[in-house]
């Protein structure tokens, strides 16, 4: 369980400084998703028939996306490629392969039960929140490389997160038949037809599962989970690496901190102290390869108290960089 009292100390201190790396962040116009300063081109959901070894172990994608409280024009969620039967797309056998696309707001899409759970399909509970939109799609010819809208949706419909200062929805992509792997993106947008950024605006997700892209000679990603004042130490866990990439872990306070990578389907996690300087700031957890194949997996962020750290598209406080601790004296 979380503790229930912070001090005072604590509580001023995250009060005064989250706005300001929030609005840091919005600056930055945090709409793409992944984003390019992740070095990540598209996420994966696949079919509920495919084997878990291909890099999805639980066929479910659930973002959030955030639009600041006095936001009043509505805004637009675009997918790219959301259909299952393209070039993008990884093929297994012919495409069979159906994917559900469902937007929540309203009390709960954050806040409920579950919401924030990084294997859901290990805990299956209702999906909470109230259902806004909804769509499925195939392998459909006319969404393949092009976007397909959601919306307009009016900001007051998401559900208000004080901590965040601003209206969240819920979009779950779930794999709904079939066994191949769909390949996609997200804008939040306030055009229906073209990617203009919602100022202020910003996504963020508890697991992902995404495209490790192929390296010309090496590739490196980068995940961003945010450490909050409370945490003393985190526990990452990832699935499917294969055991062809090395992950290192980055802040202010670590400089390349080698991390465990797992296999071919399996699951490796380990342990990592967090430090005073590092709370309140993003992690640069970087996972880098020399193959020239593709491979698609999973990450996921852990507290002491086993709660889901979110992986913001763009760090907040900014990609951290290691302070070097120098002592200089002066001799006479």
């Amino acid at each position: 369980m979380l503790p229930t009292v912070l001090s005072g100390r604590r509580l001023r201190r995250l009060a005064l400084a989250l706005p300001g790396l929030l609005a840091g962040a919005r600056a930055a116009q945090a709409q793409a998703v992944p984003n390019p300063g992740e070095n990540i081109q598209f996420v994966i959901t696949f079919g509920p028939k495919a084997d878990p070894a291909w890099g999805d172990d639980d066929f479910t994608q659930t973002f959030f996306f955030l639009v600041p409280q006095g936001q009043r024009q509505p805004v637009y969620l675009r997918v790219f490629d959301p259909d299952c039967g393209g070039t993008l797309d990884s093929q297994k056998g012919a495409f069979d392969t159906s994917t559900s696309f469902s937007i929540y707001g309203g009390p709960g899409a954050h806040s409920g039960d579950g919401a924030r759970d990084p294997r859901p399909s290990l805990k299956p509970k209702p999906v909470t929140g109230r259902l806004l939109q909804e769509k499925t799609f195939g392998n459909d010819p006319q969404y393949d490389g092009k976007y397909y809208t959601f919306g307009p949706l009016n900001p007051l419909e998401g559900e208000l997160v004080d901590e965040f200062k601003g209206y969240v929805f819920k979009v779950v992509a779930r794999g709904t038949a079939g066994n191949d792997g769909n390949v996609y993106r997200y804008y939040l947008s306030t055009s229906p037809t073209t990617s203009q950024p919602v100022p202020g605006g910003n996504a963020f997700t508890y697991e992902y599962c995404f495209r490790m892209p192929p390296a010309l000679k090496q590739s490196t990603v980068h995940l961003y989970p945010f450490v909050n004042d409370k945490v003393v130490s985190i526990k990452q866990s990832n699935y499917d690496v294969d055991g062809t990439a090395k992950l290192t872990v980055f802040s202010v306070a670590k400089n390349g901190h080698p991390a465990a990578a797992s296999g071919d389907k399996q699951w490796a996690s380990s342990v990592l102290p967090i430090t005073e300087q590092e709370r309140g700031l993003s992690l640069d957890m970087r996972l880098t390869t020399t193959s020239k194949t593709p491979n698609d997996m999973q990450f996921y962020v852990t507290d002491q108290y086993d709660t889901a750290l979110p992986f913001f598209a763009i760090p907040l406080g900014g990609p951290p960089r290691y302070k070097y601790d120098i002592d200089m004296k002066i001799h006479r």
